[in-house]
């Protein structure tokens, strides 16, 4: 039976090949899969991530002109809320998904959602990329692609570990060892009820 982590392992690869056919952070986003399947919104996750990466590369140009930096800040902090917003939706999915599961009196529950994990495997699956492509440059020296390489098998062990914690944390809900809850993240500078600079109250600055 294949595990959930290899799942997201197959959707993520997938995503992330799809974004660099265009490498093209304003590129429109075709998700091949339906919209109430849980593969379409690792897929979703992923893209997400993805573009945020090289938005933050774009960011960081020396020459950037203030004004389009400023622009790309905010899309920035856009992309962070529609990544948050997911990360909470899949993890109604496992919730929904362990609703029926009696829970064990000695159950516990953990520091982290399985959807905060799935986020730091799709990071993980975007460093591994890079990392490789870092590798694989012809016009940088040796000293830089034996770093990379190194810093790539390490990549590489985070996934593999992160992948079992996730797969053995499923198990755990599965059987009752543990429970889930889902937070909102209450982010308050994107909100213009609790942000002061948005809804109108002076601050010293």
């Amino acid at each position: 039976m294949e595990k959930f982590s290899e799942k997201c392992d197959v959707v993520f690869k997938q995503a992330i090949w799809d974004y660099h056919q265009t490498d093209d952070v304003d590129a429109s986003l075709q998700n091949p899969y339906k919209e109430d399947d849980i593969l379409f919104y690792l897929y979703q996750k992923n893209w997400i991530d993805a573009v945020q990466w090289h938005l933050e590369d774009l960011i960081r140009a020396p020459d950037i002109h203030p004004a389009d930096a400023l622009i790309l800040k905010r899309r920035i902090d856009k992309s962070n809320q529609e990544r948050t917003d997911l990360v909470e939706l899949i993890d109604h999915f496992f919730l929904n998904q362990y609703k029926e599961v009696t829970v064990l009196a000695d159950a516990t529950i953990n520091t982290e959602s399985p959807a905060w994990a799935i986020d730091r495997l799709s990071i993980l699956a975007l460093k591994i990329y890079h990392m490789k492509c870092e590798t694989e440059r012809i016009d940088a020296p040796n000293k830089h692609i034996a770093m990379c390489k190194q810093k790539l098998s390490i990549l590489i062990e985070q996934k593999t570990d992160l992948s079992e914690a996730l797969d053995q944390l499923l198990d755990d809900f599965a059987h009752g060892r543990k429970y889930m809850k889902v937070y909102r993240q209450m982010k308050m500078y994107n909100d213009p009820l609790l942000n002061p600079i948005l809804y109108g109250k002076k601050t010293n600055v």
